[in-house]
């Protein structure tokens, strides 16, 4: 599905992408690193597995980030103070903490992308520049996609999260764009569509799944179900 005005697209530059739930599947992603982290513990940290279950380690993260509420844009710092209060709870050296992010963070870039990816990023870098702006901490070199992207933002290396207005504009400075020459499209309603909008960006929401809009925000002028259909909106 497309619903746009493609003629309101002809002064965009740059195209900044969301990355999570937008080129593939968060869920199935951290799911996928989750398994891997455990299974790890469990062969070289045995007494992690006799103590806590995967859900009990979601939980014992979600407890960290509230411990943490001024780090909350950095996930990798809260990932390895969660591995550092699982080290002291189990009577390990906390030093396993850096290994087990690594760990987890090469399970966390072992991506399934949509079909749709690859071919659209190919199109659209051709056409317009394109720049990566994500809440999470993909890393596109380990999933081969940092060929199609000028620059990648993340919010641990700007110091915020979206949809905090600074980090809009601090990727806009640094890329030497006005926020009019841009457009951003995700998957997050308030993230990559509402906030931006409100910085005077373009945007188009990627809804993947049939979702409904939230009644409580402005609906999306463009909407798409995939990057093919983002690609032929911005080409055509």
């Amino acid at each position: 599905m497309i619903t746009s005005d493609t003629e309101m697209m002809r002064h965009i530059t740059t195209v900044i992408l969301d990355l999570d739930d937008t080129l593939w599947d968060l869920p199935l992603v951290i799911g996928h690193a989750e398994e891997a982290i455990y299974a790890w513990f469990s062969e070289k940290y045995p007494r992690i597995k006799e103590r806590f279950s995967i859900i009990d380690l979601r939980r014992l993260r979600e407890n960290i980030v509230l411990e943490y509420p001024a780090q909350g844009h950095d996930l990798i710092f809260l990932r390895e103070q969660t591995y550092r209060r699982l080290a002291q709870m189990c009577g390990y050296d906390e030093s396993l903490c850096e290994e087990a992010v690594a760990v987890f963070q090469r399970a966390r870039n072992e991506v399934i992308l949509y079909a749709d990816v690859q071919p659209a990023l190919r199109s659209l870098s051709q056409s317009h520049r394109l720049l990566a702006l994500t809440n999470g901490n993909a890393d596109l070199s380990a999933i081969g996609l940092e060929e199609f992207f000028d620059g990648v933002y993340t919010a641990r290396d700007l110091g915020w999260a979206k949809p905090d207005p600074k980090v809009f504009l601090a990727v806009c400075k640094h890329a030497g764009v006005e926020p009019k020459e841009v457009l951003h499209a995700g998957d997050d309603p308030l993230n990559d569509i509402e906030a931006p909008r409100a910085m005077g960006m373009v945007t188009v929401w990627v809804n993947r799944r049939d979702r409904v809009w939230p009644a409580d925000l402005e609906p999306p002028v463009h909407e798409v179900s995939d990057l093919t259909h983002l690609a032929v909106m911005l080409n055509s």
